[in-house]
């Protein structure tokens, strides 16, 4: 069995965009009083949910 190693390809992208887009919305939606920035928070979350996903189907063996 393979020992879980760093996230890496699409699954990094996914993981590190998610992660921008969510730290980048989240200040703004401080800022800003705009509704827009509740969805593109949901959506970097989303984003870094199915990267860590992707990420852990790897690790075990599927989604090579």
């Amino acid at each position: 069995m393979r020992a879980n190693t760093s996230p890496t390809g699409l699954a990094l992208l996914l993981i590190v965009v998610g992660l921008l887009l969510s730290f980048t919305s989240i200040t703004a939606a401080f800022v800003t009083d705009e509704r827009v920035w509740r969805y593109l928070i949901a959506g970097g979350c989303l984003a870094q949910f199915l990267g860590w996903v992707r990420h852990g189907a790897r690790s075990r063996g599927g989604a090579r």
